[in-house]
């Protein structure tokens, strides 16, 4: 049977899950974003975690998981600088980060800096990595 901390632990993970799935819009989790959200669950114990495969919106083949953007409430931030925070990331991620990742936007914050803003940000449109269209010569 399990305790009830245990059950706890379980519907919280599965909040985020649910969540995150319908920031995607897409309904699945490749094995990507699957390991990227159990090695980040693993290192930090976060609060909240939420993950976002923003891929679909940049010139890559669809399905693709090349491109996300990570919130990570943990108390394992309490005193360190971004800087540092960013560094945690990186390190729980640097598979990912050395292969099929192109890019990752981390928010790290502290629980308190959460409850103050709890909201995921936006990335913006992707101009498809050419200087041509951004109208650059």
């Amino acid at each position: 049977m399990l305790s009830g901390q245990l059950v706890g632990r379980l519907f919280s993970m599965a909040g985020r899950v649910c969540l995150t799935r319908g920031r995607a819009g897409l309904g699945t989790v490749g094995p990507v974003e699957a390991a990227i959200r159990t090695k980040l669950e693993q290192a930090l114990n976060p609060e909240v975690l939420e993950l976002r495969n923003e891929s679909r919106g940049h010139a890559v083949p669809p399905g693709s998981e090349t491109h996300f953007r990570v919130a990570v409430v943990s108390s394992r931030f309490e005193g360190l600088s971004p800087l540092q925070r960013h560094r945690l990331v990186h390190a729980a991620l640097s598979e990912e980060l050395a292969g099929p990742v192109h890019a990752l936007a981390i928010q790290a914050r502290t629980p308190a800096q959460w409850r103050e803003n709890p909201q995921l940000d936006t990335s913006p449109p992707c101009m498809g990595g050419s200087k041509k269209t951004r109208g650059t010569p």
